[in-house]
């Protein structure tokens, strides 16, 4: 799908919708944000840093809710959302399909995500996987810490039966056992822990090292340079506040998405809340993501990762 396919108008009614480019390009009276249940994002909309920056620039703040990242990344494609926060996965796929979208930012992932097992599994080890049906969402960064696990165990994705689902479909069919093990990041990992009987097979950082990343819309970015790094900046604040203040970020998290604080103490006490630029190093990392689902054919072409990377990050 090419560039210019997302940019078509859309009619509904009487009304028609400015395209993703000519919206980025009008003034900015809204910036939607899309958020999963987790991390930054949270505590940046509880504690209305965004809003409180931009209401002198009489622009408001839409928080947008998505179970996992590659739903994201299609409304950011079409100019749905403006910025949002995914794993490493989501934007390799949406970069194979010519998604108009930018790196912003990166954030690398130390705990907070593997593989789950019933804690009477007979699963004990990584090799103990084959055959086995493996739940995840396709395209998410849990499909690719799966895949790295299989590698190091000296499986193949054809050892495994793959069970696609999201999230919210994901955890019952853990509990009532129509899956034999899941994988997942928090806070539904540590709902699997918590209140669904699972057991830690694999933790991620233990097969690969991974990243989450902050991206937006292409055109939104390149027209709203500093609307853009003023985002990055209140995210970078929310953070920072974050990584001193675990108890409250829990408590937060909770507030906001409803899980319960038991299962956000868990996940803020390993959660990585640091943000940065897209580093070489991340770059690097992140290709080997890519290459990996190019090899197993799950993306229809390879691709270069630094090709998307926002080059205005810097003031």
């Amino acid at each position: 799908m090419k560039r210019r396919d997302f940019l078509k108008v859309s009619v509904g009614g009487a009304a028609i919708a400015l395209s993703p480019r000519a919206r980025a390009q009008a003034p900015v009276k809204e910036i939607r944000i899309g958020y999963q249940k987790t991390g930054v994002l949270v505590i940046t909309r509880q504690q209305a840093i965004l809003e409180k920056h931009f209401a002198a620039k009489q622009i408001s703040i839409k928080w947008i809710e998505f179970t996992s990242g590659p739903p994201m990344m299609e409304a950011m494609s079409t100019g749905s959302v403006d910025l949002g926060a995914v794993g490493d996965a989501p934007p390799v796929f949406a970069q194979a399909a010519n998604a108009n979208v930018v790196y912003v930012a990166g954030s690398p992932i130390t705990n907070g995500q593997g593989i789950l097992v019933p804690a009477n599994s007979a699963i004990r080890t990584i090799a103990d996987l084959k055959g086995k049906r493996i739940g995840f969402g396709k395209g998410t960064s849990a499909h690719n810490v799966l895949i790295a696990t299989l590698e190091k165990a000296g499986l193949t994705y054809e050892d495994i039966t793959p069970v696609y689902l999201s999230p919210p479909d994901a955890g019952p069919a853990f509990a009532n056992g129509s899956i034999d093990a899941w994988a997942i990041w928090d806070p539904y990992f540590a709902i699997g822990e918590k209140r669904q009987n699972g057991r830690i097979l694999v933790n991620a950082y233990e097969v690969a090292k991974t990243n989450s990343f902050y991206l937006a819309n292409r055109d939104f970015a390149n027209a709203n340079v500093q609307h853009t790094r003023d985002l990055i900046l209140g995210l970078t604040q929310a953070a920072r506040w974050a990584e001193a203040n675990r108890d409250a970020v829990a408590t937060s998290l909770a507030a906001v998405t409803g899980v319960p604080l038991e299962v956000q103490t868990v996940a803020a006490n390993r959660a990585s809340f640091a943000i940065g630029p897209v580093t070489e190093e991340i770059i690097d990392t992140q290709q080997a993501v890519a290459d990996r689902f190019f090899k197993l054919g799950l993306i229809p072409k390879r691709i270069a990762v630094r090709d998307i990377v926002w080059r205005h990050t810097q003031t």
